[in-house]
């Protein structure tokens, strides 16, 4: 089987070239343009990542679930998450604060009700 890849357009992280070299821009130039990298990556590394985080964000809110079943009535219903897949494939919880989220992928996950509650 022909493995298949994906593209992702990302920040470079290579520096810009500076002022007096051959290309150079002046700083405030260089802040407004910016810089992407287009970056392969293969479909099978990114499910690894993807299934690894998932797993681990799984095994989190399975201990909230626990606690908060444990202390009242409560249950969590939904959890939604922004994620982002970084230039080396990485994947990327998005938090808030100075993370912008720009391009995050959502990520929603509601409560199945069991067959067993009749619903």
């Amino acid at each position: 089987m022909t493995e298949e890849y994906i593209y992702i357009v990302t920040d470079d992280t290579e520096p810009a070239p500076v002022e007096g070299q051959r290309g150079g821009w002046g700083e405030d130039i260089r802040k407004k343009i910016g810089r992407i990298k287009e970056v392969k990556l293969p479909i099978s590394e990114l499910e690894q990542k993807m299934n690894e985080f998932l797993k681990l964000v799984g095994r989190l809110f399975k201990q909230v679930d626990q606690q908060i079943g444990s202390e009242s009535d409560m249950q969590l219903d939904e959890v939604e998450l922004l994620v982002e897949i970084g230039g080396e494939g990485e994947i990327k919880l998005v938090a808030g604060g100075k993370a912008t989220g720009k391009g995050a992928i959502t990520l929603k996950f509601k409560r199945v009700e069991s067959k067993q509650n009749g619903k």
